[in-house]
């Protein structure tokens, strides 16, 4: 028998609890610090942080200690955007917003080493970039990538230019970790991101936050375009645009975990 058998908290409802902390926190943290909302027996709060690593739910940061969500609660987090009751209106708003710019839009969600596209609408124009559901992109190069990292507290933010390979996709690509960080700072206080034909010649994008019921980043919402039809200054032209939809699209997040 668990020596917290007797506990007030129901032993089915621990594991979520702990997911539940995790999740509300939005950085990587140490049994310790859950465990301090949740108030369960030092042993036990280590086993289950032990039970959801294994099962692929949990996964232990660079440094040892801390935990951040793995691919199994990343892709449930993200089930909650790409549910069926309401990828009818996620299409809607994205369908409305590539008819108002003329280009691609897509959602993006953080995966542990790059962005994921999860849904996009497509430009009519014969010349567009093929970057389809599915498709993984690195974080330091992308307008997505860039605003999620802008998300991390400046630590986790160093931890990853310390351990990521800058490798130049284009001669526009910040492959230097000082300049990178900079960018970073830039993309967090004004709340969106560029790609400044970083990622692929001749492509620019555009990407702000779909931010949680707790304003933390959830996925990104973004649209590229190739530069023989858009620039910067063009681009910036549609951020008002932008953030409705992307306020929209949080809204359907919140009304789905609410109803």
């Amino acid at each position: 028998m668990d020596g917290d058998s007797t506990g007030t908290i129901p032993t089915n409802l621990r594991l979520l609890l702990v997911i539940e902390e995790i999740a509300r926190a939005g950085v990587p943290v140490t049994p310790t610090e859950v465990n301090a909302a949740i108030g369960l027996p030092k042993p036990t709060i280590h086993r289950l942080f032990a039970t959801l690593e294994e099962e692929g739910f949990l996964q232990r940061d660079m440094d040892g200690r801390t935990y951040s969500p793995g691919p199994r609660l990343r892709t449930l987090a993200g089930g909650i955007l790409s549910s069926l009751r309401i990828r009818t209106a996620r299409q809607a708003i994205l369908k409305r917003l590539s008819g108002e710019i003329g280009e691609t839009c897509n959602i993006a969600l953080p995966d542990r080493d790059a962005m994921i596209y999860l849904e996009r609408v497509e430009t009519q124009w014969p010349l567009r970039i093929q970057l389809p559901i599915g498709t993984r992109v690195p974080f330091y190069c992308t307008a997505s990538g860039k605003m999620y990292l802008s998300s991390l507290a400046r630590p986790h933010l160093v931890k990853y230019l310390a351990a990521t390979d800058l490798k130049a996709r284009t001669p526009n690509t910040l492959t230097d970790a000082d300049t990178l960080m900079d960018e970073i700072a830039r993309v967090r206080a004004q709340g969106y991101s560029l790609d400044r034909e970083e990622f692929m010649r001749d492509m620019i994008a555009l990407a702000v936050p779909i931010l949680d019921m707790n304003e933390r980043l959830m996925a990104t919402l973004a649209f590229h375009a190739p530069t023989q039809r858009f620039d910067i200054a063009r681009a910036l032209d549609y951020l008002p645009s932008m953030r409705e939809a992307a306020a929209d699209l949080s809204s359907l997040v919140s009304e789905g975990e609410g109803g």
